[in-house]
């Protein structure tokens, strides 16, 4: 699967928008990947996440023992990818701020970890999941997403493994085009960042 089928699936799901958008990382784009409209659809989420599964086995030397996902936008893709993988899969989640393992979830030292997101923009969601678990000793081989915004810019301090990568523009607030300035901004994304 290309860039241009993941954009496709994102189409037929309505969930790629166009106007002025805050992104998780705060900065502003006339581009928004809402994924939770691909990820309402069981059928369209196993086609982007056992097409990502397939990406992974063809890039890992070497397996994972178990997927470790943010919460919240990569709860279902870890859990899709890691049914077509044949893993377990886990999450982190934030208290006081940090993403951390919660709910009884544990990770053996040593194990090797895939770490999946469903959107990379900047990686630091993908950072911080990953500070998370190489907290309890475990070791994160690669991370994967569905979407790098980025197109391969975003550093996560682990290969990252994209099923689709292309830069769309984003800008820090005080960088805003005009085209973007006479649109209302708004933030559907899940982190509570202005």
């Amino acid at each position: 699967m290309q860039t241009d089928d993941v954009l496709d699936i994102f189409r037929q799901a309505g969930a790629l928008l166009e106007g002025h958008f805050i992104l998780s990382s705060g900065r502003r784009s006339p581009v928004f990947l809402q994924k939770a409209f691909v990820f309402k659809n069981p059928a369209l989420t196993e086609k982007v996440c056992k097409a990502l599964a397939e990406k992974v086995k063809s890039e890992l030397a070497e397996m994972p023992d178990i997927i470790v996902a943010p919460a919240m936008g990569g709860v279902i893709p870890g859990y899709e990818t890691a049914r077509h993988l044949g893993l377990e899969s886990i999450f982190v989640e934030r208290e006081d701020g940090e993403f951390t393992l919660r709910r009884g979830f544990t990770l053996e030292p040593g194990a090797k970890v895939l770490m999946v997101e469903d959107i990379v923009s900047t990686g630091l969601s993908s950072r911080e999941c990953i500070a998370a678990i190489n907290k309890t000793g475990a070791k994160v081989v690669a991370g994967a997403c569905i979407f790098d915004r980025s197109a391969g810019e975003a550093d996560i301090g682990v290969p990252l493994i994209s099923l689709a990568s292309k830069k769309f523009p984003s800008y820090a607030v005080n960088e805003l085009p005009p085209e973007l300035e006479k649109i209302p901004a708004i933030k559907p994304g899940s982190r509570g960042l202005a």
